[in-house]
């Protein structure tokens, strides 16, 4: 970026009112990105910063050591190489939460879409895209599990041609998103394991499988091969990884780290208080 450093970008978008709140980020002298272990590599979810520019939200990433931003749109895909990061999950038409692989009549078009935009995906460094089972509305699992087999094994080719990861989401249905099927990981792991393909995988929200089961790391450790990507939030309410929280996150970045996994752990929580210190804090605890 020339003479216009990651840290200039940001000091020159947000206000003065907000960088005076950042007192603890502790820039780095002259603007060097923190350097991370490695061990865990992290990412940043961005619905959770709406209020802050995307380039913004990228440079800080970069400046604290994260190695990517999370659920992107098509639009938005090349932004974070501007930074040296990726979008390590991207939305390409893989249906909503509601709406999805559950339900035949809604395969044809998430094919369409994968058909068009993971290529695109491919070719912008996207490593991941995401889609979901859809709301159970009165279907049983086994018949929602049955159809959302037919329909990842409708599209997983066209990941295995690209070398893009098609990522189905864990998600509670206790808090939520009520009425949600793959809400426990024996479902999603009965699904992805029947596709068997090497780019059908789980989205593992962290958060959400505490709600709705625990046993993080042991159900982590047996089932890695099948996890593409990670996803957290402070339970309960979803907020900044701290003390307040009954997950030990340090915790259970050491079990991900113990696997060798090599994709990406994204920061999905909702700050309640400055939301880029707690994104900073985020990325200190899971630095493991």
């Amino acid at each position: 970026m020339s003479k216009l450093s990651r840290r200039n970008v940001i000091k020159t978008a947000l206000s003065g009112a907000t960088m005076a709140s950042l007192p603890s980020l502790a820039w780095p002298e002259g603007g060097t990105p923190v350097k991370r272990k490695g061990n865990i590599r992290q990412s940043v979810s961005r619905w959770c910063y709406q209020k802050i520019p995307l380039d913004k939200l990228c440079a800080y990433s970069a400046e604290i050591g994260l190695k990517a931003i999370d659920l992107l749109g098509i639009d938005e895909w090349d932004v974070p190489a501007r930074y040296g990061l990726v979008c390590a999950m991207g939305y390409a038409g893989g249906g909503d939460i509601p709406h999805a692989m559950n339900r035949v009549e809604n395969h044809a078009k998430i094919e369409e879409a994968f058909r068009k935009n993971i290529p695109l995906a491919a070719k912008a460094g996207v490593v991941n895209v995401i889609t979901f089972s859809g709301n159970r509305d009165g279907m049983s699992d086994e018949e929602g599990a049955r159809n959302t087999i037919i329909g990842l094994n409708r599209v997983k080719k066209i990941g295995e041609d690209h070398g893009v990861n098609i990522c189905i989401e864990l998600l509670n249905s206790k808090v939520d998103h009520h009425d949600y099927m793959c809400d426990h990981s024996a479902w999603g792991l009965k699904v992805v394991q029947e596709v068997n393909s090497p780019r059908v995988k789980l989205l593992y929200d962290i958060y959400h499988m505490q709600i709705m089961e625990g046993d993080l790391v042991r159900t982590i450790q047996k089932n890695i091969d099948w996890i593409a990507h990670f996803h957290t939030g402070g339970v309960p309410g979803r907020h900044e990884l701290d003390g307040t929280q009954e997950v030990q996150w340090d915790g259970v970045m050491r079990g991900i780290a113990a696997t060798n996994f090599k994709g990406y752990v994204a920061h999905e929580f909702v700050p309640s208080r400055d939301p880029l210190t707690s994104l900073r804090e985020a990325a200190d605890l899971c630095d493991v």
